[in-house]
C-alpha cells in the first residue's frame, strides 16, 4: 500500500510509530481498521499552526483539515462536537453546528479545556482519540482531497490521510457545507 504523502514531508506508517502521536491517538490507531492507510510526518513544532505549516512545507490550505471543538447546552445537557473543516474555510458554528447540536448557542470550547479533555496538545487536536460521546463532524469538501493533513495529538507531527477515509473515522458524520 502506498502511504499518503507530500513531496516536502517524509511519510511513515502511523501504526508503526505510536511515539510520534499523542497517547489517545495511538490508542485509537491501534483499534481502528482504517489506521493502516494513515501516514505520520515529523514537522517542526513551531510550524504546527496550519498557515505556518502550509507555507513552510508547501501544503495547499485545501489539503489541510482543522479540528475545532464546539460546545453548547440544552436543558443543562452539554453537547460537544469536534468539527474538522478544510483550512481555507471556517466552521459554520453559529448556524449549522448549533442546529446539529440542537442548542440555542454554540461556541468554541476554551483551548485549555479542549486540551485537558482530549489529552492532546494545542495545535495537534485531531478527530482520532477524542472522548466518548463527542460528535465528530467532517466537512464534505475534505473527502475530495487526495491527501489531507490533520493533527496527530501533538505539535511535532501531523497525520496524512486519504480524504475519502475521513468519512470512515470512528463516529464521523459527513456534513455538507460545514466549512464556509
Amino acid at each position: 500500500m502506498t502511504l499518503p504523502s507530500f513531496p516536502t514531508l517524509t511519510s511513515l506508517p502511523a501504526t508503526d510509530h505510536p511515539d510520534l502521536v499523542g497517547a489517545t491517538v495511538a490508542a485509537a490507531l491501534a483499534v481502528w481498521p482504517g489506521a493502516g492507510s494513515l501516514a505520520v510526518v515529523d514537522i517542526d513544532p513551531d510550524l504546527a499552526d496550519t498557515a505556518a505549516m502550509s507555507e513552510a512545507y508547501g501544503i495547499p490550505m485545501t489539503a489541510s483539515g482543522n479540528c475545532v471543538v464546539v460546545a453548547g447546552a440544552r436543558a443543562g445537557d452539554e453537547r460537544i462536537a469536534a468539527c474538522v473543516v478544510r483550512a481555507d474555510t471556517r466552521a459554520d458554528v453559529n448556524t449549522l453546528v448549533r442546529k446539529m447540536l440542537d442548542v440555542r448557542k454554540a461556541s468554541f470550547l476554551p483551548m485549555e479545556r479542549a486540551v485537558a479533555e482530549t489529552g492532546m496538545e494545542h495545535g495537534g487536536i485531531t478527530p482520532l482519540g477524542l472522548p466518548g460521546g463527542w460528535r465528530i463532524l467532517v466537512h464534505d469538501a475534505l473527502l475530495e482531497e487526495p491527501v489531507v493533513v490533520i493533527g496527530s495529538g501533538v505539535r511535532r507531527s501531523k497525520l496524512l490521510a486519504p480524504g475519502a477515509l475521513l468519512a470512515d473515522l470512528p463516529g464521523a458524520e459527513v456534513v455538507e457545507g460545514l466549512g464556509r
